[in-house]
């Protein structure tokens, strides 16, 4: 994913979690906010394992945010990884993150 569409910065991400509008999964929560560009951040707390595990879900998150970039509208979406995401591999994070932004009605409409 191209570092133009990523949030970095602590403030991005307390912003989002405050303003924001939020979804949750088993595995994976979701917090949104409107704004006219789109990017993402991604968070994985420590409680769900060391830092190959916490790298290897971000991964696996953004390599699936990434396919869906031109499908997305604009605005600020944050994914957080619970427990359960340590043990799940790339198809079941994808179906959930597919689930929580089609919940949440932020694909672009289809014409």
């Amino acid at each position: 994913m191209q570092k133009a569409y990523r949030l970095r910065r602590r403030g991005q991400f307390r912003y989002v979690y405050r303003k924001g509008k939020t979804a949750g999964q088993s595995c994976l929560t979701l917090s949104y906010v409107k704004a006219g560009r789109l990017q993402a951040g991604f968070s994985v707390s420590k409680k769900v394992g060391g830092a190959v595990v916490r790298n290897r879900v971000k991964r696996r998150m953004r390599e699936y945010f990434r396919l869906q970039i031109p499908q997305l509208k604009g605005g600020y979406y944050v994914f957080s990884a619970r427990l359960p995401a340590a043990q799940a591999d790339y198809h079941l994070l994808a179906k959930e993150m597919e689930k929580l932004i089609r919940r949440m009605q932020l694909y672009k409409e289809q014409a």
